[in-house]
């Protein structure tokens, strides 16, 4: 941080979801004093060519940007060149379905401020609109892997992220917009920023609660994640391995890793079938899931879980 008070830069990517969006804009007002002498810009960044997102962005006084290109990594892009247009410090991605907790902000920043990580990843709780079936719930498809408070972190997601801008600087990295329409693109960001030496830290307590709406709380829904995040994961490290021979070991790796996995995954669905488990039933299925996506992205396959929009 080259000047003090360092400012902090919170993207909100939106799309179509302006209620929402109101919701997270009220709360992240009460923030801002909660980190003084840090200085929080709070911007909107519209991915719906309607702007559907400008009038909330005006009512909570949050600068706001249009971006026309679809998907997420053209967004996140967008916020990285904003946050080094306007000479920000420090880039915060929050999602605009999530709401942060108290002391989110505070003590997502911590680490940063004390010097020990160029990228901190807070936890993220889900919430549920309605209460999720029961197997759902036994399957674990919304429990996310748990770090402890400093621990260091391989990859991290992007819906609550802070990123030194001095890394975005130093390295150039940026999201690959080759994933913009199928998703993965914030592992494969961090996980190229990691490769380089970023350190990225967890922030345990920095909590944001994701709102998960009823239309995500489905067994098809929850089953094409759960095989796109397979094929991403694959397609992310074969993408990061350098050189020919490599990239293509590392591809039958993924195949065999994700038929191997598809097989275990098919086991214990029977046994869940033959016992009537419906964790094993679910877990099985889940891990069957995540294994055809391994060998598919393995074998080059994309599943575009973003869909192009009308008019884009």
């Amino acid at each position: 941080m080259s000047t003090s008070p360092s400012t902090v830069l919170v993207a909100v990517p939106s799309y179509r979801r302006a209620d929402r969006l109101s919701r997270l804009l009220a709360a992240l007002a009460e923030h801002r004093d909660d980190v003084l002498p840090l200085r929080v810009d709070v911007l909107v960044i519209d991915n719906d060519p309607d702007g559907s997102a400008a009038g909330a962005a005006q009512r909570a006084s949050a600068s706001y940007v249009s971006e026309p290109r679809p998907g997420l990594a053209a967004v996140r892009n967008r916020a990285i060149d904003e946050a080094l247009t306007r000479g920000a410090d420090a880039l915060v991605f929050i999602d605009d379905d999530e709401v942060p907790e108290a002391g989110w902000l505070r003590t997502l920043v911590a680490p940063w401020v004390s010097g020990e990580a160029d990228l901190v990843s807070g936890r993220v709780e889900s919430v549920f609109d309605s209460p999720p079936s029961a197997w759902i719930t036994a399957g674990g498809f919304f429990r996310r892997v748990r770090f402890s408070d400093g621990e260091r972190m391989p990859v991290a997601p992007t819906n609550n992220l802070l990123i030194s801008c001095a890394v975005l600087r130093a390295t150039g990295i940026r999201f690959d917009e080759e994933f913009g329409r199928t998703g993965g693109e914030d592992i494969h960001f961090t996980s190229a920023l990691h490769r380089r030496g970023a350190r990225i830290v967890a922030a345990a307590d920095a909590v944001v609660i994701d709102h998960v709406p009823d239309e995500r709380a489905t067994a098809s829904w929850v089953l094409r994640r759960a095989f796109r995040v397979g094929t991403t994961t694959a397609r992310g490290d074969i993408d990061l391995t350098e050189g020919a021979p490599r990239r293509s070991a590392r591809r039958v790796r993924w195949i065999a890793v994700g038929a191997a996995r598809a097989v275990a995954g098919a086991g214990r669905w029977l046994v869940g079938a033959l016992s009537r488990s419906t964790v094993h039933r679910a877990r099985g299925a889940r891990l069957v899931a995540r294994g055809l996506g391994m060998a598919a992205g393995g074998a080059g396959f994309r599943y575009l879980e973003y869909r192009p929009r009308n008019g884009s």
